[in-house]
């Protein structure tokens, strides 16, 4: 079995160095490619307007000055030459990618551009304490789970389109409680726009965000990670809202 491992926190990321250790348990055959610097938030999106660079770390490393969608195009187009990869992993996510996260994460992109090449995908993130923070999130909580999770993940199929999108909760191994498979919940934070001005007075900003403290919705990933469950949720490649087809064909046609 031949693995690509990608994220979108960078080459040098505590969390992709756990994510090749878990894909060395699966396989001798791993290939990194990431990008060169951090890549958060990027979501799905592609370098058209600048080329790509890239850099040779070691035998099996790559960096690429890209998102993490051109990291896994190198990968499979260029790197491996077409020998497509069994399976692509994304992450290990420093942080949770839950909720609206879904639709910003390079590391979910990652995976995504995975299942648009029609290769078995899969983002995982681990998620921290807000107490501990980042330099907080215990990673032996990924790499203890995720092997035999992706092994059944694998054993079970991966559907074409459907990318899975695994969540580690803030904990220990041992006080994981099981394994949940979950909806993308809403936590109901807005954007805001942070005002500041550096040692001149001249102004800048930087986006961040207002979160409500709601109450997890039943059956969520949010919900998953809050009773220290690993949360597992199938995320589609196709975003159509087919329950609307029929209201809007009566109002349009």
């Amino acid at each position: 079995m031949r693995i690509l491992v990608t994220n979108d926190d960078g080459i040098h990321a505590p969390g992709l160095a756990a994510l090749e250790r878990i894909a060395k348990t699966l396989t001798d055959d791993v290939l990194v490619v990431a990008p060169e610097n951090d890549q958060s938030g990027v979501a799905h999106s592609l370098s058209l307007n600048d080329p790509l660079r890239l850099r040779k770390i070691s035998e099996r490393h790559y960096a690429v000055k890209g998102t993490p969608t051109d990291c896994v195009i190198m990968g499979v187009r260029r790197i491996l030459d077409g020998v497509r990869p069994d399976v692509i992993l994304s992450g290990v996510n420093c942080g949770q990618n839950v909720a609206e996260d879904v639709v910003y994460s390079g590391t979910i992109a990652g995976a995504m551009e995975g299942g648009i090449l029609g290769i078995p995908s899969i983002a995982l993130s681990q998620s921290y304490s807000s107490d501990t923070g980042r330099e907080g999130a215990i990673w032996s909580c990924a790499e203890t789970h995720a092997p035999p999770l992706i092994d059944k993940l694998l054993a079970e199929g991966i559907a074409p389109h459907i990318v899975m999108n695994v969540n580690f909760p803030a904990c220990r191994p041992e006080e994981v409680q099981g394994v949940a498979v979950t909806v993308q919940g809403r936590r109901g934070y807005l954007v805001k726009i942070d005002a500041r001005a550096d040692g001149r007075g001249n102004p800048y900003y930087w986006i961040a965000f207002d979160r409500n403290q709601l109450v997890p919705g039943e059956g969520t990933d949010l919900e998953a990670l809050a009773r220290k469950f690993i949360s597992v949720t199938p995320l589609r490649l196709d975003l159509t809202d087919e329950p609307s087809l029929a209201r809007y064909a009566r109002a349009l046609c």
